[in-house]
């Protein structure tokens, strides 16, 4: 039996964030526009490893590029994130529901010591 092909991870958002480099190259972005150097240099990889991880981010709609004289940037694009912001805020009534749930017991140990005193 053949194994199984890996997906290619330009084909998804996750799993092109799912790379703690890239990851890491976004939250650079939000700052601003930054060339490749500077990213890489800022990263502590090589500039054609940074290169390889914009191209991902570029081919999954996360970051955009555009030439300025000799100089290639890449800007942030936060819109492709909006599969991975529509996924995690499925679990947002979860979340809210859990903090309820524990702030309910706090005020019901406060509730407690009070009587206690």
């Amino acid at each position: 039996m053949a194994p199984m092909a890996r997906a290619a991870t330009t084909s998804d958002v996750f799993n092109a964030i799912s790379e703690p480099q890239r990851r890491d190259i976004l939250v650079l972005l939000r700052a601003g526009e930054r060339p490749v150097t500077e990213l890489a240099r800022e990263l502590g990889m090589t500039q054609p490893g940074a290169s390889k991880h914009l191209r991902v981010l570029r081919e999954v709609g996360l970051v955009r590029d555009r030439k300025k004289g000799k100089q290639r940037l890449y800007g942030l694009d936060a819109r492709g994130l909006r599969p991975v912001h529509e996924w995690a805020g499925g679990f947002e009534r979860f979340w809210n529901e859990s903090f309820g749930r524990l702030d309910a017991y706090v005020q019901d140990l406060k509730q407690a010591k009070q009587q206690e005193e």
